[in-house]
């Protein structure tokens, strides 16, 4: 059963209907007779099945899913079978004898007390009786001896098998931290039968000696590697470090000392830095040596671990040295210092001081932990998948978009069973039918049957499961399923079939390759031109980088774009049919379809669009036909690269060959320092997928008071914390009038009220939370959504609607209260009309966007112009001599080049991810005036409000001194420092 059918309600309500002596009862629209004697179990094998309200009420529930215990009993049976199946059958024949005796002395009291009872006479005369009870006796004695013989023995047999027990509960507690990974990606989840496979696949390993606990070792080590490849080649790339960690943690919790995981995850909550600690006084608690940005994480490092710290002598900077400077400093610790503490403290230290090789950091250590050179497992190709297969299970390839198998797979079959044996269905309307009849008859006829494409068809997928379940196949039937990721797709197929994922791999070269191999030696040659092969290389090229670029999120794109195959063969024809016509041709064409439709018809963000923009006028120009051919080549692409002066695909593939297998940065025109932000990046996102998987809840849960309590007390403690020793929670504040005079000042009241506001509407929610969790008030929808987001980790809509903050809850809450307290100080200078003389930090609002168009009003008013006639400009060397109105700004970031105020510098290799960029004017001042910048020797550069840059503040003009390009491709963007 999938659920509970409405057809069933009336007998499941036993809505019965009296007809004389008997009742009835109608199903559907037939009447049938009831018998007071039956009954109804419905079985499922879906984990967590939905039942409507009006069900749950008529249906008890009885939970048989396994549980820890119950698995580590199987898994103990079965290895004893295995390893000394003499001792399994010892223990059930002593069962039996036991069984037996116990029967005999049931039957020897029955006999006892019946001839007691039909004695006559005088009982002690009765010879014969005496008799009887004599040899009653001394049976009784002798079975009750050999029940304790078998009783003896059994306790020396079960001293025996709990020899393995370890292998048992090891191999149980793999099975669930297995299941936990569905929390993150509904297609990952596994059957307890595959896990049983591979369990008993794993005792038949050669025994290398006959001593027990030697041979438990090497049978969980061989277990361990097995589950661990297993599991990691059905999920992506992304999600390999992310369980590797998840497993450690799951297996070998002796590497973590208290509290150290939950630190890790950022579950921990500091004492938050008082106001009073200004950053100043924090920074001189900090060595020097230590970058500026990661002052709180330090401060915050030491106050959770304060032995640890103190262990680690951060002040003495020449032991430091070649860790603050090494490019891996993951293995460059101090000698010393890595001989005191734990591999897992030296993730914490880089997460502290050097998050930008912390995704390295938590490589080394998972890897180290599980004993593994490499923690992505070796690539899979099918064929060596095959040999693993089974007719009765699906093998379910798990795509990522732009990836597709299906010309393997007809390889592999053209090969093992012949390409006319082998049929494929593209799933989508209608062919439901056609594929279930394929099903049948290649089932029948021992053939391969491909089914692609079923996340479009998920609400049909029970049916299939239905018909793999009756299907009798022949041994050389195999099913091959092929879908994308999907929230809906049924679980017990996904837990029935053997699961791979299919990703494009990664990279410049290999994107060439996939392009150049789909397309024919005659399409490039066509006609003879050089041009239009060396435009097609342009094109693969092109199509490459905007696909590659997509690696370095958001600084590469904002956003993920999904360039796709459909896109190369949309540009293919367009430069094919250029060079049919017999006009000159025209590059304006090909930078107008590719920028306004086919690329740049998918892209959303007006810088994303400048970079495409800026590839477009990069890689198709009229150098290409300019009869200069061998000085031009080398304008276009890196300097490693020259174009073959040929119309040959071959020449293209030798070039193609040449590339180095990982990618240079200098390729996409990305600087040199990429890897540092992506890292920090990755190691964002894998952390926040831990803290998902630690969760013991899922979402939508019923409320579970202890629960509740566990996971969320530390938001609720975070709350506590930022507002001990603050009024904003009791700060009575009436709405601001209309007459404030200056729309600056009327900007800050406003920001303040909605500021209390805010942080009084929060804290009414977190306090209404808070009385349920203690019992004191009944649960309302609104705190039943508000927990719910919480305990997926996920900021609640109610808060984001009224400021849109950071999306982790945590962060938000410190956001919230930072800003709140920060606005303070911007009322009283503005009161004192001191505020546009002071440094201001724009990070300090909650809406710097609006502050800015404030002053923008208060500019036009007082110059008495319209608002329209306007230019923001920004100043570096001094005041701006035509602004009536100017404000000082500090604590910008930039990300992607260097600035020192005089113009813009490229990244090296080892220059921090982010830099901090001089104070500056900022300004609104006419349209004709001219600004301290001449305009072709500057470029407009965004402000967002985070490093996640989702939301623009404005845009700036900032000096470069020449080409644009470079520092648009580079992704170049400011953003506020994160408060």
């Amino acid at each position: 059963m999938d659920g509970v059918e409405p057809v069933l309600y009336p007998l499941l309500r036993r809505d019965l209907i009296a007809q004389g002596p008997r009742y009835v009862v109608q199903i559907g629209d037939k009447t049938i007779d009831y018998n007071e004697d039956f009954r109804l179990f419905l079985a499922t094998r879906n984990p967590s099945p939905f039942i409507p309200p009006d069900a749950a009420s008529v249906v008890t529930e009885g939970n048989f899913t396994t549980t820890r215990a119950g698995l580590r009993g199987q898994l103990l049976a079965l290895t004893i079978q295995h390893e000394k199946p003499d001792l399994e059958t010892q223990k059930t024949i002593l069962l039996q004898q036991e069984e037996d005796k116990k029967i005999q002395l049931a039957k020897l009291e029955e006999s006892l007390l019946e001839t007691l009872a039909t004695a006559q006479g005088n009982i002690l005369e009765n010879k014969d009786l005496i008799e009887s009870l004599n040899k009653t006796k001394a049976s009784s004695a002798l079975i009750q001896d050999s029940l304790t013989e078998s009783h003896r023995l059994q306790v020396s047999l079960d001293q025996e098998r709990d020899a393995y027990l370890p292998l048992a509960e090891s191999a149980s507690k793999m099975y669930f931290i297995i299941t936990d990974l569905s929390k993150i990606n509904n297609m990952y989840r596994f059957s307890l039968a595959a896990f049983l496979r591979l369990f008993q696949r794993a005792l038949q390993s050669k025994k290398d000696s006959e001593n027990t606990d030697v041979r438990i070792m090497s049978l969980a080590a061989s277990l361990k590697s097995m589950i661990y490849e297993y599991v990691c080649r059905s999920l992506f790339k992304a999600d390999q470090l992310m369980f590797a960690l998840h497993f450690v943690r799951g297996m070998h919790p002796e590497l973590f000392q208290e509290n150290e995981w939950d630190a890790f995850t950022g579950l921990i909550v500091g004492d938050m830095i008082r106001k009073t600690d200004t950053h100043k006084s924090l920074r001189e608690q900090i060595p020097s040596w230590i970058d500026q940005d990661r002052t709180g994480a330090v401060a915050l490092f030491k106050n959770t671990f304060p032995s640890l710290h103190q262990m680690l002598c951060l002040d003495d900077a020449d032991l430091w040295l070649t860790f603050s400077r090494s490019s891996t400093c993951e293995q460059d610790f101090p000698p010393s210092i890595a001989k005191k503490i734990t591999p897992f403290q030296q993730v914490l230290v880089v997460q502290a001081i050097r998050p930008d090789r912390l995704q390295s950091a938590m490589a080394f250590f998972a890897s180290q932990s599980l004993g593994m050179k490499e923690l992505s497992p070796p690539p899979l190709n099918l064929k060596r998948l095959y040999k693993e297969t089974l007719e009765i299970e699906p093998v379910l390839i798990i795509i990522s978009p732009g990836a597709d198998p299906s010309q393997e797979l007809l390889e592999l079959a053209s090969e093992t069973v012949g390409r006319e044996n082998y049929h494929e269905v593209a799933m989508g309307q209608g062919q439901a039918d056609i594929a279930i009849q394929a099903l049948k008859e290649s089932a029948r006829n021992g053939e391969w049957l491909c089914l692609k494409n079923l996340h479009l068809v998920t609400a049909w997928l029970p049916l299939l499961e239905k018909e793999l379940n009756v299907l009798q196949p022949k041994a050389s039937f195999r099913l091959w399923l092929t879908a994308e990721t999907h929230p809906k797709f049924t679980p017990i197929l996904l837990q029935s079939s053997l699961k791979i994922t299919y990703e494009a791999p990664p990279g410049l070269k290999k994107n060439l390759m996939r392009t150049y191999e789909s397309w024919s030696p005659e399409q490039i040659s066509k006609k003879g031109l050089l041009p239009r092969a060396q435009s097609l290389f342009c094109l693969a090229w092109f199509h490459a980088v905007c696909q590659e670029r997509r690696n370095y999120i958001p600084q590469g794109w904002t956003k993920f774009y999904e360039f796709s195959l459909s896109d190369l063969r949309a540009g293919f024809e367009i430069i094919d049919r250029l060079f049919d016509g017999t006009k000159d041709f025209q590059w304006e064409f090909v930078h107008g379809l590719l920028e306004n439709a086919i690329y740049g018809g998918r892209i959303d963000n007006t810088f994303d669009l400048r970079i495409l923009r800026s590839y477009l006028e990069q890689f198709f120009n009229s150098r290409l036909n300019a009869g200069s051919q061998t000085r031009s080549k080398k304008l276009t692409f890196s300097s490693q690269i020259t174009l073959p002066s040929s119309c040959s695909i071959m020449d293209y593939r030798s070039v193609i060959e040449n590339l180095p297998e990982d990618d240079k940065p200098a390729f996409f025109g990305l600087p040199a320092n990429i890897e540092r932000s992506s890292q920090r990046i990755v190691s964002s996102q894998v952390i926040s997928q831990l803290r998902v998987l630690s969760r013991s809840v899922t979402a939508g849960s019923k409320f579970d008071r202890e629960i509740w309590s566990n996971e969320l007390s530390p938001v609720l403690n975070l709350w506590k914390k930022l507002n001990q020793g603050s009024s904003l929670i009791h700060q009575k504040v009436s709405p601001p009038s209309k007459s404030q005079g200056s729309p600056v000042l009327s900007f800050i009241i406003l920001e303040q009220f909605n500021a209390i506001r805010l942080v009084q509407s929060i804290h009414q929610s977190l306090a209404a939370l808070s009385k349920v969790i203690r019992g004191t008030s009944l649960l309302t929808s609104d705190v039943q959504k508000l927990a719910t987001a919480l305990l997926n980790q996920e900021c609640p809509l109610s808060w984001q609607n009224k400021w849109e903050g950071p999306e982790d809850p945590m962060l938000y809450l410190r956001a919230v209260v930072a800003r709140a307290l920060a606005i303070q100080s911007w009322v009283d200078r503005s009161e004192k009309q001191s505020l546009l003389s002071d440094t201001l930090d724009l990070s300090e609002l909650f809406h710097p966007d609006t502050f800015l168009n404030a002053l923008r009003q208060e500019t036009a008013r007082s110059m008495g112009c319209s608002m329209d006639s306007l230019r923001f400009i920004a100043s570096w060397k001094s005041k701006i001599a035509e602004a009536k109105l100017q404000v000082k700004i500090g604590g910008l970031k930039l990300e992607g080049c260097s600035f020192d105020g005089n113009r813009l510098s490229e990244n090296q290799h080892d220059s921090p991810s982010v830099s901090a960029v001089p104070s500056c004017y900022m300004a609104w001042i006419p349209q004709g005036a001219s600004g301290s910048h001449p305009a072709e020797e500057s470029i407009s550069l965004p402000v967002y409000t985070s490093a996640e840059r989702a939301r623009v503040v404005t845009n700036i003009d900032v000096p470069c001194g020449g080409s644009p390009d470079q520092w648009i491709q580079s992704g170049a963007a400011l953003f506020l420092k994160q408060q």
